[in-house]
C-alpha cells in the first residue's frame, strides 16, 4: 500500500495535467479505502486481545480540533455541509492523555455526520463538564442535521462490518469506525451516548478526563513544532528491499533537496557505515537475512552514533519498546507525510 500509495502522489505531483483525473484519484481513494480496511481489521483484532493501551502526553485540544476539522472539509464540501467547531475557552490550553485516540473517536463520528447529512450542517462541540481533583472532565458532542438513524438500526450500527441505509453513491465505508469509537470510548472508562431521531439528525456524545499540563508556557509546544525542515542538505542512507517501496523513499527524499543512497539488506548498511558518514539511516524493520532490529544493534556496536529512523508498516506501540533497545531513535508508520519524515529528521539531527 505504501507503494501504491506513493506512486499515486508522485504521478500527480510530477504530471500537473492529470490533476483532475478521476481514474487517477480513483485510484488514490481505492488504495486509501484498503488501507484503512486492513489498519481497522487489525486494530479491533487489537482491541479484542486487550493489546491497546493509552498513552499520556501533551496536546492542545484546539489545534487538534482545528486539525481534524481541516482534514475532513473535503467531505464538507462534497455534501455542500457547514461544518463548525467549538471549544469552551475554560478547557486548559494543554492536556495530557492519548491525543491519537481520541482524534480517532472524532474522526470517525465527524466523518459519518459529514457523509450521511447533505446541505446541513454538523458541529463539533468540546465543552467542560467539571473539575473533579484537577482532572478536567470534557464532553464532546458530534452533532448534525442529517438523515438520522432509525430506533431498531441503533444497536446494529456497533456490530462490525454492519452499515445501513446504503444506497447507490453512498460512501462505502468498512462498517467498523462505530465498533472502534464505541471501544475506544471504553478504554477512556467512558460510555458513547448515540440520540438520533430519523429525518432529524444525529447526536453522539462522550465524556473524557484530562490532566492540565501547568508546566507547560503557551508558544512553548509550537517553538518545539517549528524545528526548521530542509535546512541545509542531508545525506540519507535507506535500507530497504522491497524495490517499489526503495523508489518511492528515494523520489520523496530527492524531492526534498537530499541525497540518498540505496542498500537491500543490512549486511551491506553495517559495511556502508563503517566506511562513509550519513546524517540519517532509514531503516526497514521487515527484512529478509538480518532484520532491522539486529542490523541496527550492530551499527551501535560498532561505535556509529547517527541516527536511525524506523521506517516500517507495524504498529507504532508494538515496534518502539524493541527499537528503542535496539539503538533506533524514531519510528515513522508508512505510508506517511513526507513533512512528518524531515520534522523528525531534522530534530534527531540537530540533537545529534
Amino acid at each position: 500500500m505504501y507503494g501504491v500509495i506513493g506512486i499515486t502522489n508522485m504521478f500527480l505531483e510530477e504530471h500537473k495535467e492529470h490533476v483532475n483525473n478521476e481514474h487517477l484519484h480513483s485510484l488514490k481513494f481505492s488504495a486509501r479505502y484498503l488501507l484503512a480496511l486492513v489498519n481497522d481489521i487489525l486494530q479491533i483484532n487489537k482491541m479484542e486481545e486487550k493489546k491497546i493501551v493509552l498513552e499520556n502526553a501533551t496536546f492542545n485540544l484546539q489545534s487538534e480540533m482545528n486539525t481534524i476539522i481541516n482534514s475532513l472539509a473535503f467531505i464538507a464540501d462534497k455534501n455542500e455541509n457547514v461544518l463548525r467547531v467549538e471549544v469552551d475557552p475554560a478547557i486548559p490550553e494543554f492536556l495530557i492523555g492519548d491525543e491519537l485516540r481520541l482524534s480517532q473517536i472524532l474522526m470517525n463520528l465527524i466523518s459519518n455526520a459529514l457523509k450521511f447529512t447533505h446541505k446541513g450542517e454538523v458541529v463539533v462541540t468540546a465543552k467542560l463538564d467539571n473539575v473533579l481533583e484537577n482532572i478536567y472532565y470534557i464532553e464532546f458532542i458530534v452533532s448534525d442535521n442529517g438523515i438520522g438513524i432509525a430506533k431498531h438500526d441503533q444497536e446494529k450500527i456497533f456490530d462490525k462490518f454492519v452499515q445501513i441505509e446504503r444506497k447507490d453513491g453512498d460512501y462505502q465505508g468498512t462498517g467498523l469506525g462505530l465498533t472502534i469509537v464505541k471501544r475506544l470510548i471504553e478504554l477512556f472508562n467512558s460510555k458513547l451516548v448515540l440520540e438520533s431521531g430519523e429525518n432529524i439528525g444525529t447526536t453522539f456524545s462522550f465524556k473524557i478526563g484530562f490532566l492540565p499540563d501547568e508546566t507547560l508556557e503557551k508558544g512553548m509546544n509550537a517553538e518545539v513544532q517549528s524545528i526548521a525542515v530542509g535546512t541545509g542538505t542531508f545525506r540519507i542512507l535507506v535500507v530497504e528491499d522491497n524495490k517499489i517501496n526503495q523508489m518511492v523513499t528515494k523520489r520523496i527524499i530527492e524531492r526534498n533537496h537530499h541525497e540518498c543512497q540505496i542498500v537491500d539488506n543490512g549486511y551491506d548498511a553495517i559495511e556502508l557505515v563503517k566506511k562513509e558518514k550519513f546524517d540519517i539511516i532509514l531503516m526497514d524493520i521487515n527484512m529478509p537475512m538480518i532484520n532491522g532490529y539486529e542490523t541496527s544493534r550492530r551499527i551501535r556496536d560498532f561505535g556509529i552514533t547517527t541516527p536511525i529512523i524506523a521506517l516500517t508498516a507495524f504498529d507504532k506501540n508494538e515496534v518502539e519498546p524493541q527499537a528503542a533497545a535496539s539503538g533506533i531513535d524514531g519510528v515513522i508508520i508508512k505510508p506517511f507525510e513526507p513533512s512528518e519524515l524531515f520534522q523528525l529528521i531534522a530534530g534527531l539531527v540537530k540533537n545529534s
